[in-house]
């Protein structure tokens, strides 16, 4: 531990208690039953997320309050109560059962910017019983394609720019009966390939039945990528909003009178946990951007909105970090009390620059697509160990374990583990039973990290058990890139590693051997980096892309990817008898 730990405050230095005042306490005393209890539900064994995030304010002093602050990248702004949301979730709801015919169970998947739209549409959907799915509005026509074809998508939400985008798939798509287009632009194309959101929801009524989903209903579909196929659907059901709703009260602290701002976008199941259901559930109003990056520009949209929460990625705190320590003092942001981070570990020297330059250090948190909430975090009311993700939260049980799924001594590196049973956690890889059972060994729950835990119970991330990359929070699989790479023209075979890199913690970098009568040029790189760019997204696109006679192979064919990574890194290339000659 290279750095002092951030020392515990007592209590009485906080001006208003943290919700979790007393750690040990909290793990003794913890029940998932007594939190679902401060819950709505229909009935003992019914519940639906939107109906906790949303309608429950209803009749209460709530139901008036500003539940979203929203500022377009170009400046302008929209303020909905939580009212507002329940009238207009309400529209879409019927839009989807009555105009398209959509039932409970149906897909419908959401291909948008970060917009007011993409917050109704869900919140509509999940009311209606049917499974949503976000897709991040950067991906290429291949990966919506991938998770479109694989979920069955019945219904899609997008809008025309998104649309012609990825228009060359829809044939593959059969599936997909219906488009609902956003025109925001007002570019006039709304009608074209689909049904005009702004004509289904004039005709909707304001007044809807919720239907009274059970607790083990499919809601959310997420998905995540693997090593060795394409990305995989992480199904969660209705009752995860009992974790949603305890982390969010708990971890990032949230109470009545603050303006949280989540970073993350709807796309990623961080925008969805802790950027709709976590903080709505607890009746707090979120402050949301929908532009990109800037350090200046998030400095003022704190300062502007009075943003009180902050929860935000490691290579964002990174890209502040490298914008310089005069830049946050040109700017009021004396109404931050709490800062949390996550998507990949979290660097000690950025928890110690946002004590120093902020007067707030950053509280990393470790959770997954395939958990839904967080497992492991840093608490208000505790020290920090920089470079630690903290603590499990006081209804999980955590571990390491080795490969036989005993647990290991304290200091050990092993596999990170949990035991199942927490109501956030995925119920399913959709239509991949098979995949699904293999995560789960000796009663654990495999996360797929390595990990170690200290005496005090601190864990410590060490790095992925797999290959797949995690490049500024975007967990890339290589078989997904390494599939586009090899469409192209000019490539005959792929082979992709994560490197690690200082800003983003791992970049992809790609070796490609050529086919018959194509050279290596700056001017094909470039093509390929394009091509892949394309298909799949810029996350997904290699940053480096190295030129090689041939990968190696085992004698069955398999790329060995852990030996091109051995040979970038400097690193001992390990046993190679399986290799073909």
């Amino acid at each position: 531990m290279p750095y002092d730990p951030i020392l515990k405050q007592p209590l009485s230095s906080f001006s208003v208690r943290p919700n979790l005042a007393d750690y040990d306490e909290a793990r003794q005393s913890f029940s998932w039953d007594a939190v679902s209890r401060e819950l709505p539900w229909f009935d003992a064994e019914h519940i639906n997320i939107a109906h906790v995030a949303i309608d429950a304010h209803l009749g209460t002093l709530r139901e008036h309050k500003l539940a979203m602050i929203w500022e377009g990248k170009t400046g302008e702004t929209e303020e909905y109560t939580f009212a507002d949301l329940a009238r207009l979730s309400n529209r879409f709801a019927n839009a989807l059962t009555v105009a398209l015919g959509a039932r409970p169970g149906d897909r419908v998947f959401f291909f948008l910017d970060r917009i007011p739209e993409i917050y109704v549409g869900i919140l509509g959907a999940l009311k209606a019983g049917c499974v949503i799915g976000p897709l991040f509005s950067a991906f290429g026509p291949d990966a919506v394609r991938d998770r479109l074809q694989d979920s069955e998508a019945r219904v899609l939400v997008t809008s025309p720019a998104l649309l012609r985008k990825v228009e060359s798939i829809l044939p593959e798509l059969p599936a997909l009966e219906k488009i609902v287009l956003v025109d925001r632009d007002g570019d006039g194309e709304a009608t074209k390939g689909g049904v005009a959101w702004e004509h289904l929801m004039a005709g909707a009524s304001d007044h809807f039945e919720i239907v009274r989903t059970h607790r083990e209903d499919r809601a959310i579909m997420h998905y995540t990528s693997g090593t060795t196929g394409k990305s995989k659907g992480a199904v969660h059901v209705h009752n995860a909003i009992v974790g949603h709703y305890a982390t969010a009260k708990l971890v990032l602290d949230l109470r009545d009178d603050d303006v949280y701002w989540c970073t993350a976008d709807p796309g990623w199941v961080t925008g969805t946990s802790y950027g709709i259901f976590g903080p709505w559930s607890n009746g707090v109003t979120q402050a949301i951007y929908e532009g990109g990056f800037s350090s200046s520009h998030w400095y003022s949209f704190i300062e502007r909105h009075k943003v009180t929460v902050w929860y935000t990625a490691p290579t964002a705190i990174r890209m502040l970090m490298k914008s310089g320590e005069e830049l946050p003092r040109k700017y009021d942001l004396g109404s931050l009390r709490h800062t949390c981070s996550v998507g990949e570990p979290l660097n000690p020297e950025a928890v110690v620059w946002g004590q120093e330059v902020l007067g707030l250090p950053f509280h990393d948190n470790w959770w997954q697509t395939e958990t839904g909430a967080m497992m492991i975090a840093n608490y208000a009311v505790q020290e920090i160990r920089p470079g630690s993700m903290g603590r499990p939260f006081p209804g999980i049980t955590a571990g390491i374990i080795d490969d036989e799924g005993n647990e290991v001594a304290p200091g050990v590196e092993g596999n990170l583990a949990v035991r199942p049973g927490w109501p956030s956690m995925f119920r399913a890889y959709w239509k991949k039973e098979a995949l699904y059972d293999k995560c789960f060994k000796n009663g654990w729950y495999i996360s797929g990290d390595r990990a170690s835990m200290d005496a005090d119970g601190f864990f410590w991330f060490v790095g992925r058990a797999d290959d797949v990359i995690n490049t500024a929070g975007h967990l890339v699989g290589p078989f997904e890139v390494e599939s586009v790479l090899i469409e192209h023209p000019a490539v005959s075979e792929a082979g992709v590693i994560g490197k690690p890199d200082q800003l983003a913690m791992e970049v992809i970098k790609a070796f490609v051997s050529l086919k018959d009568g194509y050279e290596p040029s700056e001017e094909l790189r470039r093509d390929i980096h394009r091509f892949v760019k394309k298909r799949l997204s810029t996350a997904a696109s290699p940053r480096e892309i190295e030129f090689i006679d041939s990968l190696p192979k085992t004698r069955s064919g398999k790329i060995m990817r852990r030996l091109l990574k051995a040979k970038e890194l400097g690193l001992p290339l390990g046993d190679t008898s399986t290799l073909e000659d």
